[in-house]
């Protein structure tokens, strides 16, 4: 029976293929943005998000934005800091001066009240994602333009904490670091029921007879609050898993 220490990780996740976002809680911008993959810029939706040497200015919008070479920085300073954080990528400065003032308007209703009038998703900004994170609740809410990329997403977070992981253990024994073992995407079709429902993820590292990584699954849809799944974590650690899967090695 393992406690939540023994764990390396705990990932909520609970999805709405509908309406095109995912809830996490346990992610922070610096994860997130790891695991997306390149992101062009991020149009930041709160003046108040940067300083002056942290981002640009848009004139048009009279937004903040964060360019591409700066990304992983922002994002990274982001994770330590205790703010909220709403932002958007987009394509290019270009494609931001052509938004319309209403456009510009629904923007600037995400950023106040976390959620969009209509679709976030603009043509002009080619955007993939609406990155609303909100510190007091330890909540996530991203929405997604390809629903398919929340699977990716997850994938990679993990595969993201192995690959440290492993470097580290290689380090550590003075030996060079052996193929880390993996998730693949489709490796979530196996659990995506119970992300539908809202699931708690938890990964522990074995090492016999080779080295391995193990996902469990719980569904937690009988709490209402994600605050309360945190404070119950080692009592809900004790039911058994819904789901485990196990990391391969390519």
């Amino acid at each position: 029976m393992r406690n939540a220490d023994d764990y390396i990780k705990h990932l909520y996740v609970h999805t709405n293929e509908l309406n095109q976002f995912v809830i996490f809680s346990g992610l922070n911008s610096r994860e997130f943005v790891s695991s997306v993959g390149q992101l062009d810029n991020l149009l930041l939706l709160k003046h108040h998000q940067t300083n002056d040497e942290d981002g640009s200015f848009n004139m048009h919008t009279r937004l903040a934005f964060i360019e591409q070479k700066e990304i992983l920085k922002f994002a990274k300073m982001a994770s330590d800091q205790k703010r909220d954080l709403c932002w958007m990528d987009f394509e290019s400065e270009k494609k931001l001066n052509l938004l319309t003032p209403q456009e510009q308007a629904e923007l600037l209703y995400i950023g106040h009240k976390k959620e969009p009038i209509r679709s976030p998703f603009y043509h002009q900004l080619q955007n993939r994602f609406v990155y609303l994170e909100t510190k007091d609740e330890k909540l996530v809410k991203v929405y997604v333009r390809d629903v398919e990329e929340i699977f990716r997403i997850i994938v990679n977070v993990f595969n993201n904490l192995i690959s440290v992981k492993e470097r580290a253990a290689s380090f550590w024994r003075r030996r060079p670091m052996s193929i880390a073992p993996t998730f693949n995407e489709n490796d979530c079709n196996h659990f995506r029921e119970e992300l539908n429902d809202g699931a708690l993820i938890s990964v522990y590292r074995i090492e016999k007879p080779k080295v391995a990584y193990v996902l469990e699954v719980r569904n937690v849809s009988e709490y209402s609050f994600v605050d309360e799944i945190w404070d119950d974590l080692n009592n809900i650690l004790k039911n058994g898993a819904e789901k485990t899967l196990q990391s391969t090695t390519k």
